[in-house]
């Protein structure tokens, strides 16, 4: 298995989940008449930094420590998982104007994209092993 092209196509694919991601959200927000912007910019940051990071780790410990890969997945998991919630309670904080019901929405669409993704990318790759 050749990891750098593997690292290459998940990043590819996390860029072209962020594009469709942001151009179903902003079709939403026409539709219902929606300011989804701001919405929108954080859960697709966050969606392409951890995809891009997850796929920068994950070519390291492949190459590297190829052993620590079950390790590797447990803890991009819950390390995923801590950074939404925190990324949650950050909006929640600074949230003026009681948007947090349309935050939680469309960030929990990115959220779940972004993990179906990476279960379905890796369960493909643990396979070829």
């Amino acid at each position: 298995m050749d990891i750098n092209k593997q690292c290459k196509k998940y990043i590819l694919q996390t860029v072209v989940i962020f594009l469709v991601m942001n151009f179903l959200v902003r079709i939403v927000g026409k539709v219902w008449d929606l300011d989804l912007w701001a919405e929108m910019i954080v859960s697709s940051s966050f969606l392409l930094v951890t995809g891009v990071a997850i796929a920068l780790i994950w070519r390291w410990v492949a190459s590297n420590h190829k052993e620590s890969l079950p390790t590797f997945f447990t803890a991009v998991s819950g390390f995923r998982l801590l950074l939404a919630l925190g990324v949650m309670f950050a909006w929640y904080l600074a949230d003026k104007n009681d948007t947090m019901l349309q935050f939680f929405m469309v960030f929990m669409a990115y959220y779940v994209v972004s993990l179906v993704h990476h279960s379905f990318f890796f369960a493909r790759l643990s396979n070829r092993s």
